[in-house]
C-alpha cells in the first residue's frame, strides 16, 4: 500500500508542491497581519495542492495521448530518455490510462468539495476564482503547445492564487495582493521556463511549442531568463512604493546570488548538457539524490532543484519581511 501510494505521488509529480506551498504562504503571511481567517487560508491551500496535483495528472495524460499518435514514437526509446519524467509511469505501463483520469479526478473532486465549501459559507466571488483555476488546469496541456504555458502559470499563482486566498481569508478583494503576487508569481514562472529551456529540443520534437524554443538556440533564450529574474527583484520595490508593505520586504533581495548562480548553470547547461554544477550548501534540499544518480538524470534534475530552491527561499525571505514590516 505504501508503495503503490509513493508511485502516485511521483506519478503527480509531488516535489512540485513546494512552488504552491510557498506562493500561497506569501499571501497567507500577508493576509494573517491583516486579520485574515486562519483556517480558511489552510483549508484553501489545501485545495490549491489538489489542483495543482491533478493539473500535472492531467497534463501527463494528454501528452501521452499525443506521444503514442506519433509515427516515429518507441516506448524503449523514450524510457531510455531519464531527463524526462513525464509520462513514464503511463509509457512504461505502470499506471493505465483510466487509473491516471481516476486519479485526477479524484483530486479534483477533493478541491471542488472545498470549494463548495468556500461558495457557501464566502459567497459567489469564489466561483470566479475557481472557474478561472479550473480552466487553466483542465487546458493547461493545449496551452503549454502554442507557447502560452507561462502565461497560464502567471495567472494562476498571481492574480488567481493570490486573489483566491485573499477573498475566502478576508471576504474582500484586494487590489494590494495583486501587486504584492508579481514577484513570487514571476520566480515561479521562472521555475517552468527553465524547464522548456532544458527541454529545448524535445519540447520541439513533441509537438509543444514554448517561449523559449522560439529562440535559435537554448543560448539565446536565456536572455528571457535574465529578464524574469530582473523583474522579480525589481517588482519587490513596487510593494513598498505602493505602501502594500514596508521596506523589510526587499530582505529578498538577499537571494540575488543563487538567482546569478542559477543563470550561470544555465549558461553552461546551454553549451553542455551533461555538465554537473557543482554542489554547494545553498543548493539544498535536493531530494532523491541517490536515485537521480542512478538514472543519471543530475545535469537536468539538480537545475531543476536550483530553481525550485530559489523560489522557495525568495518566497520566504518576502513571507519574514511581511512579518518584520508589521511588529
Amino acid at each position: 500500500m505504501l508503495n503503490k501510494l509513493l508511485v502516485l505521488l511521483e506519478c503527480s509529480r509531488v516535489f512540485s508542491l513546494p512552488m504552491t506551498i510557498l506562493s500561497w504562504l506569501v499571501v497567507f503571511t500577508y493576509t494573517c497581519v491583516n486579520s485574515g481567517n486562519v483556517w480558511y487560508g489552510i483549508l484553501c491551500l489545501i485545495a490549491i495542492c489538489f489542483v495543482h496535483l491533478g493539473t500535472n495528472v492531467l497534463d501527463d495524460y494528454f501528452d501521452y495521448k499525443s506521444l503514442i499518435k506519433q509515427v516515429d514514437f518507441d516506448k524503449n526509446e523514450y524510457i531510455k530518455n531519464t531527463q524526462k519524467t513525464k509520462c513514464r509511469y503511463l509509457v512504461s505501463g505502470i499506471l493505465k490510462e483510466k487509473q491516471v483520469l481516476e486519479l485526477a479526478g479524484v483530486y479534483f473532486f477533493i478541491a471542488g468539495l472545498i470549494g463548495l465549501f468556500f461558495y457557501i459559507n464566502c459567497g459567489t466571488p469564489v466561483l470566479k476564482f475557481a472557474v478561472a483555476g479550473g480552466i487553466i488546469a483542465v487546458c493547461y496541456s493545449l496551452l503549454s503547445r502554442i507557447r502560452l504555458s507561462e502565461i497560464a502559470v502567471a495567472l494562476a499563482y498571481g492574480p488567481i492564487l493570490f486573489g483566491g486566498v485573499n477573498y475566502v481569508m478576508t471576504k474582500t478583494i484586494s487590489w494590494e495582493v495583486f501587486v504584492l503576487s508579481i514577484p513570487t508569481m514571476i520566480m515561479t514562472v521562472v521555475l517552468l521556463y527553465i524547464h522548456t529551456v532544458m527541454d529545448f529540443d524535445y519540447d520541439l520534437k513533441e509537438g509543444h511549442y514554448t517561449i523559449s524554443n522560439a529562440f535559435d538556440s537554448q543560448l539565446d533564450s536565456l536572455i528571457v531568463l535574465k529578464i524574469f529574474l530582473i523583474l522579480a527583484y525589481v517588482s519587490l520595490f513596487a510593494v513598498c512604493i505602493f505602501d502594500i508593505s514596508d521596506w523589510q520586504v526587499l530582505l529578498a533581495l538577499i537571494t540575488i546570488p543563487l538567482s546569478t548562480d542559477l543563470y550561470k548553470s544555465m549558461l553552461n547547461y546551454s553549451t553542455d548538457n551533461k555538465s554537473i554544477p557543482e554542489h554547494r550548501w545553498f543548493h539544498y534540499p535536493m531530494e532523491n539524490m541517490e536515485h537521480i544518480e542512478k538514472l543519471g538524470a543530475e545535469s537536468f534534475m539538480i537545475r531543476m532543484y536550483q530553481s525550485r530552491n530559489l523560489m522557495i527561499y525568495f518566497s520566504l525571505f518576502l513571507s519574514v519581511g511581511l512579518i518584520l514590516a508589521n511588529l
